[in-house]
């Protein structure tokens, strides 16, 4: 379980997170909504250790992690794909799958878990490409790739379908729903689109003006509701 409790959080003196509270199970997809500029992402980059919040806590596994270093976050399981996906241009395909082993224990570092090629078989086809050769939605699947071969136990995903192609959306979002499914993996999806955050997510939460002004299950019952919310 990751719980996040009463985080404050931002940048040099502004706050951007104020009082937020968020729960995350292995096995769900947890759901963060909201317009542009209401702070899913400085969210998300607080529990992966990129933000220090000014007070709070986050909780994984029963261990506080709100002063651990992004890297100490990723050993201990949590694994975070950025908006914009940021893999390296310069290396290939393999060589960027291959960094995202450096998150297991040397011993565990066995190779490239098939998993990943059924699941983006793509990306076996171009392991000896570079990453900056890629389609946006080629990269996209690589990142994510990449944080799924440190076998992480919660991944952070923030906007991974923004700006691609809609056949890739629709794979990713099946990728995001049989990881949840195969229970070893939690997921925060951090996401402005309704429909495809209630496509594949179990539980929700809205951000507006830095604070959660609604939670939920995913259903359709709460769908009109949650609209009001993200109407700008």
């Amino acid at each position: 379980m990751l719980t996040v409790e009463s985080i404050r959080a931002g940048y040099d003196e502004s706050v951007v997170l104020n009082d937020v509270s968020i729960q995350a199970e292995v096995g769900k997809v947890t759901a963060v909504l909201g317009r542009n500029g209401v702070g899913k992402s400085t969210l998300i980059k607080t529990i992966a250790g990129l933000v220090k919040p000014s007070a709070g806590s986050v909780e994984w596994m029963g261990d506080k992690m709100e002063k651990k270093a992004p890297e100490l976050r990723a050993r201990s399981g949590i694994a975070y794909v950025p908006q914009g996906r940021e893999i390296f241009p310069s290396l290939t395909v393999e060589e960027n799958l291959l960094l995202g082993l450096e998150a297991l224990p040397k011993k565990e570092r066995t190779g490239i878990p098939k998993q990943v090629f059924e699941w983006f078989p793509v990306l076996l086809e171009m392991m000896h490409r570079k990453g900056g050769d890629l389609s946006g939605g080629q990269q996209q699947q690589l990142a994510i790739a990449r944080a799924i071969v440190g076998k992480p136990k919660m991944l952070l995903l923030d906007e991974p379908m923004e700006g691609i192609q809609p056949s890739i959306v629709q794979l990713i979002q099946d990728v995001i729903i049989e990881i949840a499914a195969s229970q070893e993996m939690g997921i925060i999806l951090v996401e402005h689109s309704l429909d495809l955050a209630f496509a594949c997510a179990d539980y929700y939460y809205i951000l507006d003006h830095g604070t959660i002004v609604s939670e939920g299950v995913t259903n359709v019952a709460h769908m009109d509701m949650v609209k009001r919310h993200l109407v700008v």
